[in-house]
């Protein structure tokens, strides 16, 4: 398959190896010329830009930060839309607002284009193994059709259905139930250090017993060590992640409060020089709030 790839950030950097590994035709493209350079020397093809990359490709991923960059890539004047091709796909893999989503979906659908939101689970370590998770929603035989694209990139598929905003909804449901799970494991950390007893004491409690997931095991040990700089999504990410799940709710009339205390913590921690650290920081917060920093 003929696959262009644009935004090689820590996420994209990690799957775009797993296309060329697989045996597909890749092209990539972002605006850092570092990010592309290395997957140039293993065999990618580096574009020049948007329009040059759209050339005779089945599949655009977009794997971007935020709802302005996805906007631009698309929308813009030289974007997606106005580049690809009758019978290319868009595939957008970021964490974008319910919002965007539409409005992204509705453009492509105007231009005679197909467009499949495929959000993705897990951080980018899973994705250099092949092991997230993949949330795709969008026209089913555009879904059907990136079947070797999801086998590429992950170890499973969860089918949200026909409209992308689907996908959407699901992946900020998804960073919401997490978020305020790393947030309860920092209350818990700092009750029991409060007691004095170890963090990875009560790290061991929680993932050999009731927890044993990747929320308790992987954030708990970032926390129970306080490895903050051990980076999947950043804390200015997270934060990002949290405006989105209270946007959604608000949209909807469904109330999130611990989605503001996970958006307060996120806050405090990028102002206090923490924005590009590990989103775990938000724990941080709570031993700094318990006196214990």
């Amino acid at each position: 398959m003929k696959i262009g790839f644009v935004g090689l950030g820590r996420m994209g950097a990690a799957m775009a190896p797993r296309l060329l590994d697989a045996g597909h035709d890749l092209g990539v493209f972002d605006l850092n010329q570092q990010h592309t350079a290395t997957l140039g020397q293993a065999g990618a093809k580096v574009a020049a830009s948007l329009a040059e990359l759209c050339q005779h490709q089945d599949v655009i991923i977009t794997m971007l930060p935020t709802d302005q960059a996805l906007e631009a890539v698309t929308l813009g004047e030289h974007g997606l839309v106005a580049s690809m091709t009758g019978s290319t796909i868009h595939m957008t893999s970021g964490t974008h607002s319910v919002a965007t989503i539409q409005s992204v979906d509705g453009a492509h659908k105007e231009a005679g284009q197909s467009f499949v939101a495929s959000h993705v689970l897990g951080r980018p370590d899973l994705a250099a193994k092949g092991e997230i998770g993949l949330v795709p929603a969008g026209p089913s035989e555009a879904v059907n059709f990136l079947t070797p694209v999801f086998e590429a990139l992950g170890r499973r598929v969860f089918d949200a259905g026909e409209d992308p905003a689907s996908a959407a909804a699901v992946k900020i449901a998804h960073n919401f139930v997490l978020g305020c799970a790393i947030e309860a494991i920092g209350e818990g950390m700092a009750l029991v250090r409060k007691y004095g007893v170890d963090s990875s004491l009560l790290y061991d409690v929680l993932t050999e017993g009731l927890f044993d997931s990747i929320a308790y095991k992987v954030y708990g040990e970032i926390i129970a060590r306080e490895s903050w700089d051990a980076l999947g999504a950043s804390a200015v990410i997270g934060l990002k992640d949290a405006n989105l799940a209270l946007q959604a709710g608000q949209a909807v009339g469904v109330p999130l409060p611990s989605a503001n205390v996970w958006r307060d913590r996120l806050l405090a921690a990028c102002k206090k020089g923490d924005a590009e650290n590990d989103w775990a920081v938000m724990a941080r917060e709570q031993f700094r709030a318990s006196g214990l920093e």
